[in-house]
């Protein structure tokens, strides 16, 4: 689930951007717009955090798991 910070400056930029057009201010329609990109940049960086997350986490399952198996080889060699 995106993060709420990110949420809210999609929304918010999004009203922003459709003012600013409408009211044919474009200084408000920038800001919109920006702030938009901000809240998708967030979302990304926070997909992007919880994925690099979860792949290590498998990567420590995964050497774990390795680890155990060598360490049964060497007991069960004995």
């Amino acid at each position: 689930m995106p993060d709420f910070d990110a949420m809210k400056d999609k929304v918010a930029g999004k009203v922003k951007e459709a003012a600013g057009k409408v009211t044919n201010n474009e200084k408000l329609e920038a800001k919109g717009k920006a702030q938009n990109l901000k809240g998708q940049a967030e979302a990304k960086l926070d997909a992007a955090k919880k994925d690099a997350a979860a792949k290590a986490d498998d990567v420590k399952e995964k050497a774990a798991e390795k680890f155990n198996d060598a360490v049964d080889h060497v007991q069960h060699d004995d």
